[in-house]
């Protein structure tokens, strides 16, 4: 029988620490929407009273109708020169009137003595005394042990009477937390089982960090030990170098651990979900994450896409699907014959000279610059003008853009573009806020949008320059890249030229035109 885990996620609070990463109000509740839908057990959504907008976000929240999902407030112990009652920080908690509460307590002596300077007994008072406190207020109270492992190392006695007074005083969970990230699993995990052992009743958590680059194996560990409670952030948000990535954690117990977190059918939605907060969090999605990235399940070398055809068991450890991410085979100027047929949503099994011509015009157009590995939807169209059958959704008649620069620091950008759908032609003006490109996106989408509304939808999240050909100088080539998303899909297009408008504008047709070809409804389309 699966043993089920929590999942605790703290992509709001601890994530949002990190370094370029913020949320607004709105993103907070976009966010929180998306863990109830993926099944996540517990939302923490902020530390009230540290800022406005985690206040507004704790009132607001109670308006969404969640399914799955509780939401927590996180704090801290009482100060030690505070009652409990009297405490501004335990009376901000209460008043975000969530279903859970979750406080963090010292648990090393070493904090107790330098941090807070106060005696290890007085440490002691205020854990017990917040957590009684605040269980009068609210459903469930959780404590943070912080410092935990480091505690338990440096005085595994007095780290372990710190979680004792929080359990002594009605918290539900006990969170062992490796704050800053420098515990081996092997550590993790011989400790784990001693407090689970000592707290039987209890459900013991975990909560580390990634300093270490350990994170994801140190949760792992927890609860293969006996640890019930993981708590993380999607795509391993958080301060300094992040906090264990639920990502990972999750598939890794639920298709390898044989644990229930979030369940099968939701764990198809976990890329959807990851790639939504990497939107919100306006942040580039990392390819080569574990089981969402783009590169998880992307294969180049020829024998490797040749096995894959046969047995994808032969190079992938788990389906994609069940992820919700996809296969993707790359395509170069050393793509084999395999890489081609696995790539082209047409069969050219039968078509030899057709297969001969793509692959000469790969090389082609590679010698010139272009990359397809990451631009597989620039390549489907290649291979769609190739075999025939392509009906263009749109024609680029002209286009041209200026930008002006005033003494004051003012900039402005103007494009003009002429596009042509069945005969009739769209001529259009737009300024961009943030520079030539985004000018020239808007002018294009301006003229398009009447004829395809599915636009409207697709977004581009993320924009690479590669200069081809650097020894030219001013004079070298460069090849843009432009990911695009609609949907929960992702894909690339690329574009090259000596001028670099022109190469972004080459990228930006072909996503506009794919996105039409794949997802309008174009009369002339075949």
């Amino acid at each position: 029988m699966s043993v089920k885990v929590e999942i605790y996620d703290t992509t709001l609070r601890d994530g949002s620490q990190g370094e370029g990463v913020s949320f607004s109000l709105a993103d907070k509740l976009h966010v929180t929407s998306a863990l109830d839908e993926l099944g996540v057990h517990y939302v923490e959504g902020g530390w009230p009273g540290s800022n406005p907008k985690d206040m507004e976000y704790f009132e607001a929240v109670r308006k969404l109708k969640l399914r799955h999902a509780r939401v927590a407030a996180f704090g801290s112990t009482r100060h030690a020169k505070n009652t409990p009652a009297a405490d501004p920080n335990l009376k901000q908690l209460v008043k975000a009137k969530t279903p859970v509460i979750t406080i963090f307590g010292k648990t090393w002596d070493l904090h107790v003595r330098d941090a807070l300077r106060v005696p290890l007994e007085t440490n002691l008072a205020m854990i017990e005394s917040s957590v009684k406190y605040l269980k009068k207020k609210t459903g469930q109270v959780f404590f943070d042990g912080e410092h935990f492992f480091d505690g338990y190392n440096a005085n595994p006695e007095y780290a372990l009477q710190a979680l004792a007074a929080a359990a002594e005083a009605g918290a539900e969970a006990l969170i062992l937390c490796d704050t800053n990230g420098g515990n081996f699993p092997s550590r993790i995990a011989e400790v784990t089982a001693l407090v689970v052992k000592k707290f039987s009743g209890l459900s013991i958590g975990i909560h580390t960090h990634n300093d270490s680059g350990m994170a994801v194996a140190n949760s792992v560990a927890a609860v293969e030990a006996g640890a019930s409670h993981v708590q993380g952030t999607i795509n391993g948000l958080g301060e300094r170098c992040g906090n264990a990535d639920l990502a990972q954690v999750i598939p890794n117990l639920e298709l390898k651990g044989g644990k229930t977190c979030i369940g099968k059918k939701n764990l198809r939605h976990l890329t959807e979900t990851s790639r939504y907060v990497y939107e919100l969090a306006t942040l580039p999605l990392v390819n080569s994450q574990p089981f969402v990235g783009r590169s998880a399940f992307a294969h180049k070398g020829g024998i490797h896409v040749s096995a894959v055809a046969r047995n994808s068991k032969t190079y992938e450890h788990v389906e994609p699907e069940m992820v919700g991410n996809e296969r993707r085979i790359l395509v170069s100027e050393l793509s084999g014959r395999s890489n081609i047929l696995a790539c082209s949503k047409v069969d050219l099994s039968d078509k030899p000279e057709k297969m001969k011509e793509v692959l000469a015009k790969v090389m082609e157009l590679e010698k010139d610059g272009y990359a397809f590995e990451n631009a597989e939807a620039s390549f489907h169209l290649l291979i769609s003008r190739i075999v025939g059958g392509y009906v263009p959704a749109f024609e680029l008649k002209s286009f041209r853009v200026m930008s002006e620069y005033h003494p004051a620091g003012e900039r402005v950008s103007e494009a003009t573009v002429k596009v042509a759908v069945d005969g009739r032609e769209h001529h259009t003006v737009s300024e961009g806020d943030s520079g030539p490109v985004n000018a020239l996106d808007k002018a294009l989408r301006k003229a398009l949008l009447p004829e395809f509304p599915i636009l409207e939808q697709m977004k581009l999240v993320d924009y690479k320059v590669h200069i081809v050909n650097a020894q030219a100088a001013a004079e070298a080539k460069v090849r843009v890249v432009i990911i695009s998303q609609l949907h929960g899909d992702v894909w690339g297009t690329v574009g090259v030229s000596e001028n670099i408008i022109e190469a972004s504008c080459r990228a930006m047709v072909e996503s506009l035109e794919y996105t039409v070809l794949k997802y309008g409804k174009h009369k002339r389309q075949k």
